[in-house]
């Protein structure tokens, strides 16, 4: 039975007196200041470029981070460069960011108080008019503020080692020649339009290059790129982000990449191209001295295999030096990775002649290199396969300087079409499009299912190398780039500094518990696995999973409307970390990266009338017309921002704390109004509707789906800059609220942006089952210990305590049956949320009875329906994230005699 009314009230009321909220009881008695970091994998890498990680400290227990330092294998000092990435609310520090230098990783990290260590070449900044000069060792990058250069030129020793290091693209327009009989070819080049230095060394330096690129039409595709230079790394790191911004019926583009220019030194015979394959390198020079019919002798094979320079010429036997000039110079050389099942690796002599194939393989690792003994440069990109359509090009070898480009969209490919699916199929009025909705699941409204605003994430390394690196070195470089290094802390140090809420490491407490830490293991195992056995890559579908399951076709639902890709719906990205949270798992954490990258890029809107706003579920990421801020929600970023503090994922979460703005003109609820009373959401029209006659800087905003999230931005970058107007923002909508008729039980109200209060509505009961399953559990999980708002904490709890009440308990209070009461089972953790902070254990064991009701289906086993092919029948994203997340939080709420019984 829930509690009554008052007593919650006077509860919330008394605050930390009686009422333990779950944050602040789980959260860990300060300790010194101390933090022991582990490598993802399990052990450090051959070779690193370079790390950066953040590092969560219990409130209270650390007040700067300029007196951290850090310690490898047993106690040898490490350089590394320390910024703070969140505060608590009494000014000290929540997570502290830090950077390591490049090169051979240490065993262990530990972070401690201590002067920290500089590193023996430190990394500095020079601004020298309009070239900024980053000396890494020594090695010069010089980033120019204008132009279309991002790197200039790196040098080393007055050699110019790479040059011109530039964005490119290339478009068509048209989609194929199936369409038109010929096809226009348009390319552009990247446009600097700022440069701003983020950090200047000493461990490592960050600039942000800012831009579009241009062409004789004009300029499109905005771009973000970062360049990380660090100590001890002979590459830069590079973070591309760009725009879509193009006009789907018109602009079919047909490459994008990074390209380098990389001057070419010495014979024909010395100069090297390396390509890592699936386990491999594929080596081979520009003019090959193997395999012969004459032999040049062992030591200029030998050399040529090793990527040294050969004897001179005349160390050539007297019969071969004639022939030298008669072997074919190979200049060009492409990896073209078209699925992630397959590549190809061809190479022709120049542009003009036939290419020639070389080798097939399934998945390579994304890195290439060409040069000499004089010198050379290497690209690597991360997710390589994962990402295709991508390539590899090496071309004019042969001549005085090659081009060295990654493709992050392979010209080798079709041209990326942008245009809708779909035809509109006479849903040309509200009506006629929840007709559609019903029979598809899709929100489908001519012009909405647009992808002009999302956005696209690359991450890649370019070097500035001194001669031809030996095979190991190649291969360490290789493997850096297949699976990325990652230096984090550990769960048991995020557990104890009290952070990201209601969570706790795995503790079984009895075979019940034990069936649920089984269950959500197999839950995560099976999502993991349907990634690759459905193949779930590609250059816009990477990082998501599909919605629904169809065991009709054994198939997911990838063409049927709304259950197609899943786009966050139901926090399936909060499901994945918190799993890592507490498992530490490799596996969970490339996952959730691959989705926080992708979901925050992809599923949302970075320009145009929908900034700021996601996209619902559909067959294409963007084809939904349903744009609302439960998919762009900051709640979806935060984990992974602050364990790697991560600049990018920093940009789009501050990028949402205006975006209430964007409903001015958005309307959610715009259609519901029109739908038929049967197709109606759980709680009626007034759960979604806006009403018309609200005042400018007015809008209607329910609290779990639109206000949660924007909480959660608001809560992001108060704890990032310790901006009190953040805090107090957030407070005005709790209060406000608390002070409704209805409260959380109207389940929205009318919103005044200006002073962020809800001024108006409020009045009847409309329960949604969607408003708490958006991460606004999580964020009041993480909010409500850190303010002071006991009339909001007694409305929440209250919300939490009936939400699954037994009917006739809650229409003796309400007056009225429930209704949209939906999710029952991942509204247990509610209850159990409820009972915690209440120490109600009928309102615990009740919970723990909720979660066993089963959204998810009973026989919840894999199966083997064919070859290569595994199902869960009757599975959902939405149940199994939700369900997944009522594990974990119940796990760690309830009371351990509860979880037995």
């Amino acid at each position: 039975m829930p509690c009554s009314r008052r007593a919650l009230l006077r509860a919330g009321l008394l605050g930390g007196a009686a009422l333990s909220l779950p944050g602040r009881l789980l959260a860990a008695s300060p300790l010194a200041p101390d933090a022991d970091l582990h490598w993802l994998d399990g052990e450090a890498p051959g070779w690193d470029s370079g790390q950066s990680f953040g590092v969560p400290w219990p409130r209270g227990v650390l007040r700067q981070v300029g007196n951290l330092a850090a310690q490898a294998n047993e106690g040898a000092a490490l350089p590394v460069q320390s910024w703070p990435l969140a505060y608590w609310p009494d000014g000290s520090i929540k997570w502290s960011g830090h950077a390591l230098g490049g090169g051979a990783a240490p065993r262990t990290v530990k972070i401690s108080p201590g002067r920290p260590a500089a590193p023996v070449e430190k990394v500095t900044v020079r601004e020298q008019g309009e070239t900024i000069a980053v000396q890494v060792g020594p090695t010069c990058w010089r980033v120019p503020r204008q132009g279309s250069a991002v790197i200039a030129s790196a040098e080393r020793d007055g050699r110019v080692l790479l040059r011109d290091v530039a964005l490119v693209a290339r478009a068509q327009d048209a989609a194929s020649g199936e369409e038109a009989d010929t096809l226009t070819q348009r390319h552009f080049t990247s446009r600097i339009g700022s440069v701003t230095i983020e950090q200047s060394g000493p461990v490592r330096a960050v600039l942000k290059v800012e831009g579009s690129h241009a062409g004789e039409e004009g300029a499109w595709l905005p771009f973000s790129l970062r360049l990380y230079f660090t100590s001890g790394s002979d590459a830069v790191r590079i973070v591309h982000s760009f725009i879509w911004d193009g006009d789907a019926d018109r602009d079919f583009l047909s490459g994008l990449g990074v390209q380098a220019r990389v001057p070419m030194r010495g014979a024909l015979h010395d100069r090297h191209v390396r390509l890592a394959t699936e386990k491999n390198l594929f080596a081979e020079a520009v003019r090959p001295l193997t395999g012969l019919r004459r032999d040049p002798g062992e030591d200029f094979r030998q050399a040529q295999i090793d990527g040294r320079a050969a004897p001179g010429i005349s160390a050539l036997p007297e019969k071969f030096a004639p022939l030298l000039d008669s072997i074919p110079a190979w200049g060009d050389f492409r990896l073209f990775q078209g699925t992630s099942e397959g590549f190809v690796v061809t190479k022709r002599t120049r542009k003009g002649r036939a290419p020639i194939q070389s080798l097939e393989g399934r998945r390579a690792r994304g890195l290439a290199y060409v040069g000499s003994p004089q010198g050379g440069a290497a690209i690597g990109m991360a997710d390589f396969w994962k990402r295709h359509p991508v390539q590899l090009d090496i071309a004019g070898a042969a001549g005085d300087e090659a081009e060295l480009t990654a493709w992050l969209w392979a010209p080798d490919a079709p041209a990326l079409d942008m245009r809708s699916y779909r035809d509109v199929l006479g849903m040309t009025d509200y009506p006629a499009q929840n007709r559609g909705l019903d029979v598809t699941y899709e929100d489908y409204e001519p012009g909405w299912d647009c992808a002009k605003g999302i956005a696209r994430t690359n991450e890649l390394w370019l070097w500035a190398l001194p001669a031809t690196p030996d095979t190991a070195t190649l291969e360490s470089y290789a493997a850096h780039v297949a699976r990325p290094p990652r230096l984090l802390a550990s769960p048991a140090q995020i557990r104890a500094a009290g952070v990201f809420g209601d969570w706790a490491l795995p503790a079984i407490t009895g075979p019940a518990a034990a069936d649920v830490e089984r269950q959500n293991d197999l839950l995560l195992g099976h999502y993991q696995g349907e990634i690759e056995r459905r193949h779930w890559y590609g250059f816009w579908n990477h990082g998501d999973v599909m919605h629904t399951y169809d065991a009709d076709r054994h198939q997911w639902r990838y063409d049927i409307g709304g259950y197609a890709w899943d786009n966050s719906e139901l926090s399936t990205d909060l499901w994945l970390w918190y799993s890592y949270l507490r498992t530490g798992r490799a596996g969970l954490f490339r996952m959730a990266e691959a989705m926080t990258r992708h979901t925050g890029e992809v599923d949302v809107y970075h320009m145009g009338p929908w900034a700021g706003l996601g996209t619902r579920h559909g067959v294409q990421h963007w084809s939904d017309s349903s744009k609302q801020p439960r998919v762009s929600n900051a709640a979806y970023r935060r984990i992974y921002y602050y364990l790697t503090g991560d600049e990018r994922v920093g940009d789009l979460m501050r990028a949402l704390v205006h975006s209430d703005r964007a409903l001015q003109k958005v309307d959610i609820g715009r259609k519901v109004a029109d739908r038929a009373p049967e197709s109606l959401p759980p709680g009626g029209i007034a759960a979604v509707t806006k009403p018309k006659d609200l005042p400018d800087g007015v809008i209607q905003l329910q609290f779990g789906t639109s206000w949660g999230s924007l909480v959660a931005a608001w809560f992001t970058e108060w704890e990032r800059t310790g901006e009190r107007r953040w805090r107090d923002r957030i407070v005005a909508g709790m209060d406000s609220i608390a002070a409704l008729p209805r409260q959380w039980w109207a389940g929205g109200a009318n919103f005044d942006l200006a002073s962020g209060r809800f001024v108006s509505g409020g009045d009847q009961i409309s329960v949604s089952h969607l408003n708490a399953v958006f991460g606004v559990v999580e964020i009041m999980a993480e909010v409500l210990p850190l303010v002071d708002t006991p009339r909001y904490r007694a409305a929440w709890i209250d919300y939490c305590a009936w939400y699954n009440a037994p009917a006739a308990d809650w229409e003796r209070r309400f007056g009225e049956p429930p209704r949209g009461h939906n999710l029952r089972q991942a509204h247990s953790r509610l209850t159990a949320y409820a009972a915690h902070a209440l120490g109600d254990r009928a309102l615990a064991r009740r919970a723990w009875a909720e979660f066993h009701d089963r959204d998810l289906p009973a026989d919840l086993a894999a199966h083997n329906v064919a070859e290569g092919q595994v199902e869960i029948p009757g599975l959902s994203t939405n149940s199994a994230a939700q369900w997944g997340l009522a594990a974990i939080q119940n796990l760690a709420l309830l009371p351990g005699d509860v979880l037995v019984e």
